[in-house]
């Protein structure tokens, strides 16, 4: 570990909490990060889940705060997503990469005209919450299929809750964005600790790349308290790219 490593991953895990908070996605900008800093690929994604940690926990914190979660519907999400992972994890055994690529680049250009259909991905700034079945089922089936994705495969979970939360549970982009991240914190706490006990991370490393990635968080999230979707929506866009060329170039 140098100095170099340092000035590579702090700038761009900043850049990633900040991407994170707004529209998901942050994991494809840091741990490519790690990777170009020259850390191996287990203590990378351990070390990266150690200051996205920290950075999701700012967030959701600041969510919260401002009355943007929901119990009744985050705690019972965090369950089913938790739920869903494990069983995409088990299927990734059977299905193989090719396969899962070859249905994302389906996938992320029908998400992508989702959000860009203004009658689909409507701004919708309400607080007016419908408390019925309708509403629970829509967002623990979201929960549900994309934590199938995260376990499966990962990339861009975050975003997809996004989409899925404001399009069919119809959340306003504040309330999608404080819910995802109440599952992505769960998540990355969980697989932190496997880390942690198999020595997979980079202690001085993960805790400068936390500041940055907290600093990135609170900045990015302060942003969708005041902007709302005219800034979630081409940050979304731009992390479904993100993807698309990652699946493409196989990177």
């Amino acid at each position: 570990m140098s100095a170099s490593s340092f000035l590579i991953v702090c700038p761009m895990l900043f850049l990633a909490g900040f991407v994170d908070s707004i529209a998901g996605g942050g994991g494809l900008i840091s741990l490519p990060a790690y990777l170009l800093a020259g850390l191996p690929i287990h203590t990378a994604i351990g070390t990266n889940k150690f200051s996205s940690a920290f950075g999701t926990t700012l967030s959701t914190v600041r969510f919260i705060r401002q009355k943007l979660v929901i119990a009744r519907f985050a705690i019972p999400s965090v369950f089913f997503g938790f739920s869903g992972s494990a069983i995409g994890a088990k299927l990734s055994l059977l299905v193989s990469e090719t396969v899962l690529k070859s249905l994302l680049l389906v996938v992320l250009p029908i998400a992508a005209f989702c959000v860009l259909n203004r009658r689909i991905f409507r701004p919708n700034e309400s607080d007016n919450i419908k408390y019925d079945f309708k509403t629970f089922f829509v967002v623990m089936l979201s929960a549900f299929l994309v934590g199938i994705y995260d376990g499966l495969y990962g990339p861009g979970t975050g975003t997809f809750l996004i989409i899925a939360f404001s399009v069919f549970a119809r959340f306003s982009i504040k309330r999608a964005n404080a819910h995802t991240k109440v599952i992505n914190l769960s998540t990355n706490i969980a697989a932190l600790v496997v880390f942690l006990l198999n020595g997979q991370v980079l202690i001085p490393l993960g805790i400068a790349a936390a500041v940055s990635n907290m600093l990135g968080n609170y900045v990015g999230s302060g942003l969708v308290m005041t902007k709302g979707v005219k800034i979630v929506k081409p940050l979304v866009i731009f992390v479904l790219t993100l993807l698309l060329v990652k699946i493409i170039l196989g990177i």
